[in-house]
């Protein structure tokens, strides 16, 4: 048979603090200052526990105040209750200060190389506030990881930003620029720039990406002979550098083979574009407290270059 206490409420857990107060201070009277309510309160409140819980807690009158047995041992249920409640605080509030689970980015090729490196900086402060963070890195086109972000698959991706799907929420990151190259083998590496006008370059083999681009770069390899095409910039590297195709490439993948003397841009005032770069994440996702650790990191190193470029 159930008795006559059903779910416990917070009223409940109040009263429960009061009588403990109560107890502890050996009566009403000495419990008024560390409860901060006057004793014909604290007389209202231990009534309605005595009648919410259908016992008697305490002796009170001209022989003094004292706990029943019946008291005694509520008192220690009490005890064991808001122990319980305290310790329950202390390990949720410890789930905000450590982070756990996993963190699947999926990220662009060849942005490593990006002299700013901010995801590179942002995953290294989230897996120091969170060292049990484990960390899934997936190259893979922009498209699939478009995908991989709705289905679930990833909670983040880094990718062009070129095509904006409604149901990604997107954050600026950062701009790449593109030139124009050959390979040292390719018999435009020691023409004079003056001879590179826009009729010598459409006549040289290309090779075009695969990939989406912003409208400038569509525009201006539509201008190439594209007789070969690349799934990614590595990939248009590699062709690049047989010596039988020019191409554009990020500057900052193609620098190490410029600084080898391996690679030539080619009319670099003229033929460029710039690809801006975004993060983005499931529009509604639910919670999670790791991505948003990361999006905190990634805005902090935002504010510290911001800062940089005006002191700069």
């Amino acid at each position: 048979m159930e008795g006559p206490l059903g779910q416990v409420s917070d009223f409940d857990i109040r009263l429960l603090r009061i009588f403990k107060a109560v107890a502890e201070s050996g009566g009403f009277t000495a419990a008024e200052v560390s409860l901060g309510i006057g004793r014909s309160a604290i007389s209202v409140h231990m009534a309605d526990l005595e009648k919410r819980l259908g016992l008697r807690l305490c002796q009170r009158g001209r022989g003094g105040f004292a706990l029943t047995e019946e008291g005694r041992e509520v008192y220690q249920a009490a005890l064991t209750l808001l122990a319980s409640l305290e310790t329950f605080r202390t390990e949720v509030n410890g789930l905000h200060q450590t982070l756990r689970g996993e963190f699947s980015i999926g990220i662009t090729d060849n942005l490593v190389s990006l002299p700013r490196m901010r995801i590179t900086h942002a995953l290294a402060d989230l897996k120091a506030r969170g060292p049990d963070v484990r960390l899934n890195i997936h190259m893979t086109p922009p498209d699939e990881i478009a995908r991989a972000v709705l289905d679930g698959r990833l909670q983040l991706g880094v990718v062009p930003d070129v095509n904006r799907l409604a149901s990604l929420e997107v954050r600026p990151l950062y701009s790449e620029r593109s030139l124009l190259y050959c390979a040292d083998a390719h018999p435009l590496f020691g023409v004079d720039e003056a001879q590179l006008n826009e009729t010598c370059l459409a006549r040289q083999p290309a090779v075009v990406p695969g990939y989406p681009l912003p409208g400038e770069a569509r525009e201006r390899i539509e201008r190439l002979d594209g007789q070969a095409t690349a799934s990614d910039r590595e990939g248009a590297a590699f062709l690049i550098l047989t010596g039988c195709f020019i191409g554009y490439l990020p500057d900052h993948l193609a620098r190490p083979w410029i600084e080898a003397g391996r690679l030539r841009a080619l009319a670099p005032e003229r033929e460029r574009f710039a690809t801006d770069f975004v993060t983005v994440t499931r529009r509604g996702r639910r919670p999670h407290r790791v991505l948003e650790a990361f999006l905190e990191a990634l805005a902090a190193q935002d504010r510290e270059a911001d800062e940089h470029s005006e002191t700069g």
